[in-house]
């Protein structure tokens, strides 16, 4: 079996040392070259023809965001932004995923142990190398012409117990949008679990929120589940549901890495299930890895109602297909379905 062929590029020479250090222990991962700006990086990328690019945003010379717009028009393959941990850091970053970078990692040594940043790398790495780059436009292009879901007032208004829980990872962020930006301002509140770093979910919270008619914000310790309102795990944290009486809220915490992430969706999903039970509808959408599945089982089990993204619509087909291995799903619809999905069975 080939190796994933990585080029790390970053202006930091830590950096270019502690992803190539960490990126050799992995018997799946070759780390084929570095680059200290994006001009190394072109040459580099012309003759040894990676199957993934780590790419720093703030580089000397030419700035990262120039280069990957340079590089999707050019010569598109997967890349991942590497980010800081700052407000500035998130904002560019939610900017490079919408020119075309798949997803974006924390600098080591900030938020995150070596160790937990190592494994969520290899883990991202592994997933960009899925990605099929021509197949990713298409599908954007697909969503633009995506009209908003409208719901009877009345059917969701009876609705205002229930709950949604969202999952996913890579590819998610253009998912997530297209789900929110499709429903109407009086679904039932909604939890939402994303895989990325601190304050990347800032700026991702402020974005949706921006586009959709729902509410959405970076989750907060205490908050209530409300209509209206969706959610957002930060970054680095699990979320959880728990109920007071007829209140729903959640608890954001720290905790060990589960199926490699923090947060996770089983996570936010098995408390859902414990605390929602049948007044809950879960969600499982496009991603690499297993995180998830258990958690939408629970879900299901418990009485919730659950949605799987097809095949077809995803940018990477594996949280959806092992929830659905397991016997999770009770459907399994296109990205562009799935708002109406959560509207009928509500």
């Amino acid at each position: 079996m080939s190796k994933i062929r990585v080029l790390v590029v970053d202006d930091s020479a830590v950096v270019r040392k502690v992803f190539s250090d960490e990126l050799s222990r992995e018997s799946d991962i070759e780390v084929i070259g570095t680059a200290p700006d994006p001009y190394v990086a072109r040459d580099l990328i012309v003759n040894l023809r990676p199957d993934v690019v780590t790419l720093d945003i703030e580089m000397p010379r030419m700035d990262g965001l120039t280069f990957l717009r340079k590089l999707m028009k050019y010569f598109p393959l997967p890349v991942i932004i590497v980010s800081s941990l700052t407000r500035e850091g998130g904002a560019l970053a939610l900017e490079a995923m919408d020119i075309g970078a798949v997803d974006v990692v924390s600098k080591p040594g900030e938020a995150y142990s070596v160790g937990d940043m190592s494994v969520q790398l290899a883990e991202k790495i592994r997933a960009a190398a899925r990605v099929d780059m021509a197949h990713r436009a298409a599908l954007a292009a697909q969503r633009r012409a995506a009209s908003p879901v409208v719901a009877p007032q009345r059917a969701l208004a009876q609705s205002t117990n229930k709950i949604i829980a969202i999952g996913a990872s890579t590819g998610g962020t253009e998912a997530i949008k297209a789900v929110l930006t499709q429903l109407p301002p009086n679904v039932p509140g909604i939890l939402i679990v994303q895989h990325m770093p601190a304050n990347f979910t800032t700026s991702f919270a402020k974005r949706l929120d921006s586009l959709c008619q729902v509410r959405v914000k970076e989750a907060e310790d205490g908050d209530s589940v409300v209509p209206g309102t969706a959610l957002l795990a930060p970054g680095n944290f699990h979320m959880v549901m728990r109920r007071s009486g007829a209140r729903y809220y959640v608890n954001i915490k720290t905790g060990p890495l589960v199926c490699h992430q923090r947060p996770a969706a089983d996570v936010l999903f098995n408390s859902v299930a414990a605390y929602g039970g049948s007044n809950a509808v879960g969600v499982i959408l496009t991603g690499m890895g297993k995180d998830g599945a258990q958690g939408l089982l629970k879900m299901k089990e418990a009485g919730a109602r659950t949605i799987a993204q097809d095949e077809k619509s995803c940018v990477v087909f594996g949280m959806p297909k092992e929830a659905i291995k397991l016997g999770a799903v009770d459907e399994v619809v296109s990205l562009d379905r799935i708002s109406q999905a959560i509207v009928d069975l509500l």
